[in-house]
């Protein structure tokens, strides 16, 4: 694999360096809330998946689902973090309209998960250490609604309380490229994990994005908060944005204001949302209804002992194993389902020899069907086994690899394996010496002045009685064999 360069690149823009930092919001997969049993089932009518819990009201006591502990670790785990076996929730007290109890319950002094760090990889094939500070633990506020009510504002508190993991980074990232690179590997860890759906247009994943420009070798400057980013695109085009900003002011002699800020993918900007001074006094203190989170080694064991193959490592094992490029093995492991389903491919092709076939078909035709039909991966109405099958009958030389992508059109189409799409359309590729020989002997009867170009060093005219060979056989004709025939009769 590529060696991770813990020094950071540079990306300097007319002298200016960029440094980024980034808060990202997941939720936890849990069917419940994180201290009350109310449902956190999407989409359903506003304000009927809030409980007396969680609207704190008087007489009510909150209690810790022990899941989303279970997962935190598991995601600690996943980015070699230390795990903080005694940890405490706290108040964050501030008033919004969308958070009715006054005060948010999260963690401030002891994470659950502190300091790990994550490998992303860049488009030149370049490794780099991301290190991530911590991650706590923390109810999701309620969603404020500007647009259902003429000239009023809603309050829908389904997500109140709603489970969430805030993973925040080192600001170890020098460029757009990077941040995005960072939130995706994030993106993937998540999934691949099952600490999360992910799902960006849910809710269930958003990053806040600190930016600040300084110069080469000089202090951070100040930084400014893009709140609440719930796309790759957006984020990038956020961060762009931000970048201009920022720069025109600091060029013209201004000075950068910290404050929280907003981006508007309509207008190609970001406005001021919040000022954020360098200290904000939410007066945390511990929630005096909670016990304090202690962890026991065996929890922690319990949930090692069932950590899947991380994708740093999967990666790493495709490369050698099945003598990948690291680009494929990249791409192979965007998603822990990707994953599972090339492995069982090069398991139906004839296993790890066919590494290198198999996720070329697998990146490319099949890959191009899925997205051409808008499918997920699970919808494929061809299995990872039927196309294992198929480039099996490659591999035999039993079809050819165009003949191949007929083969793969019909099996997409009508749902069968390859050795009844072969015999039914009678697509085996013809391997008789003799009968190709007779083709060969036909197509240069045909084609005297081709023969006497290539006899005087015109390649191309080889190309096209090969071409020639091919059409004759309708395309059955075994390639390698007819090159080999085609110079030996043309002596």
């Amino acid at each position: 694999m590529a060696q991770v360069q813990n020094k950071p690149k540079s990306n300097l823009i007319d002298g200016w360096e960029v440094v980024i930092g980034i808060e990202i919001h997941t939720q936890l997969a849990t069917n419940s809330k994180i201290f009350s049993g109310s449902s956190t089932e999407f989409g359903q009518d506003p304000n009927t998946q809030a409980s007396l819990v969680d609207l704190a009201m008087p007489g009510v006591l909150p209690v810790l689902n022990k899941e989303v502990v279970n997962l935190a670790i598991r995601f600690g785990l996943g980015i070699d973090a230390y795990i903080d076996q005694a940890s405490v929730f706290a108040r964050k007290n501030y008033f919004y309209p969308d958070s009715p109890k006054g005060y948010q319950i999260s963690q401030m002094d002891n994470p659950i998960v502190g300091k790990g760090h994550i490998d992303i990889q860049l488009e030149d094939g370049t490794v780099k250490r991301i290190g991530v500070t911590r991650a706590h633990l923390e109810e999701d506020a309620g969603k404020s609604i500007h647009d259902a009510i003429d000239g009023m504002s809603g309050i829908d508190l389904n997500r109140a309380g709603t489970p969430l993991l805030e993973i925040v980074s080192e600001p170890d990232m020098r460029s757009v490229e990077e941040a995005v690179a960072y939130v995706k590997a994030i993106h993937t860890l998540v999934r691949w994990l099952g600490i999360s759906d992910g799902n960006m247009a849910e809710g269930s994943f958003r990053a806040d994005c600190n930016v600040s420009l300084r110069r080469p070798n000089e202090p951070f400057g100040t930084r400014c908060e893009l709140k609440n980013i719930n796309s790759f695109r957006f984020i990038e085009q956020a961060i762009n944005v931000e970048i201009e900003r920022q720069m025109e002011i600091l060029e013209y002699g201004g000075s950068i204001d910290q404050e929280t800020r907003l981006f508007d993918p309509n207008k190609m900007e970001t406005r001021s949302m919040r000022s954020k001074e360098e200290a904000n006094d939410y007066r945390y203190f511990p929630d005096p209804d909670l016990l304090p989170v202690v962890i026991a080694d065996a929890q922690i064991e319990a949930i090692k002992s069932e950590m899947p193959e991380l994708p740093a490592a999967r990666r790493e094992r495709f490369v050698s194993e099945f003598a990948v490029t690291e680009y494929d093995a990249h791409v192979l492991t965007l998603s822990r389902e990707m994953a599972d389903f090339y492995e069982a491919v090069v398991a139906s092709s004839g296993g790890a020899k066919q590494g290198k076939v198999a996720a070329n078909w697998v990146m490319g035709e099949f890959s191009g069907a899925l997205n051409k039909a808008g499918l997920e991966l699970s919808e494929s109405p061809v299995s990872a086994e039927q196309l294992g099958g198929m480039i099996a009958r490659i591999v035999d030389n039993t079809i050819s690899g165009k003949i191949a992508k007929q083969v793969f059109g019909y099996m997409w189409d009508e749902g069968k394996t390859a050795d009844v799409i072969i015999a039914e359309k009678g697509l085996k590729q013809e391997t008789d010496t003799g009968a190709i020989e007779a083709i060969i002997k036909d197509v240069l009867a045909a084609n005297e002045k081709m023969v006497e170009e290539y006899k005087s060093g015109k390649d191309k005219a080889f190309n096209g009685l090969v071409g020639q060979v091919m059409k004759a056989s309708k395309g059955k004709a075994n390639p390698a064999q007819v090159n080999e025939l085609m110079k030996k009769l043309i002596g």
